[in-house]
């Protein structure tokens, strides 16, 4: 039996769910959940807001489910979805989308540059480790939303050039020219530190 790839599987659930298998759509929330909160971490610096607007895109989701014509994958409509949520709930409240350096998922995911530099296991090289991570957050956390949203879908979901370009309604050019602007930011900030640590090295 050939094996399913999870945009197949993702299909199959959602359109028991669109039929009214309230169940199979469970499973699409357990499956994204953690990876939603994770997402919306980077524009929100309240875990327990986090939690809210994560159940907030889910409902929003499961409302519009009905037109989801699978022309894009199911976590891709859904991404969109959740930073859509997250923007307007956050414009509700006159703010703007801000990094969280502390809410990290249960894998401890982050946009870590650190994982580029040797591990010596040395106080000195976790030093410079925690130095780089909190450098990149920090950078992240200045550059202009859409460099923001783009670098993190990438770097830290995964997400080819063209999901991006789905989630974020652009071209794919665009894409890359927001993912190369906030390299060149996070670049600039790092040269310094990777040098200390004899790792001169593009991040």
């Amino acid at each position: 039996m050939e094996k399913r790839t999870e945009r197949e599987i993702d299909q199959e659930l959602v359109s028991r769910a669109q039929a009214g298998d309230k169940r199979a759509f469970e499973l699409l929330v357990a499956k994204y959940q953690r990876r939603i909160a994770r997402l919306l971490s980077r524009l929100i610096r309240d875990p327990g807001e986090i939690e809210d607007v994560t159940q907030e895109a889910f409902i929003k989701a499961y409302r519009a489910l009905p037109s989801f014509r699978g022309e894009s994958a199911f976590y891709t409509w859904l991404y969109r979805i959740a930073i859509n949520t997250a923007k307007n709930y956050l414009a509700s409240l006159g703010r703007r989308p801000q990094l969280s350096a502390d809410y990290e998922d249960e894998d401890g995911e982050t946009l870590d540059a650190a994982a580029q530099i040797p591990d010596y296991h040395t106080p000195e090289s976790e030093l410079a480790n925690r130095e780089i991570v909190r450098t990149v957050n920090e950078v992240v956390e200045t550059l202009p939303d859409e460099l923001r949203t783009a670098i993190t879908l990438r770097e830290m979901e995964g997400l080819s050039y063209e999901d991006i370009a789905s989630v974020m309604n652009c071209p794919i050019g665009t894409v890359r020219s927001r993912i190369f602007r906030a390299r060149e930011a996070i670049s600039a900030k790092l040269k310094p530190l990777l040098e200390t640590v004899g790792k001169d090295r593009r991040w």
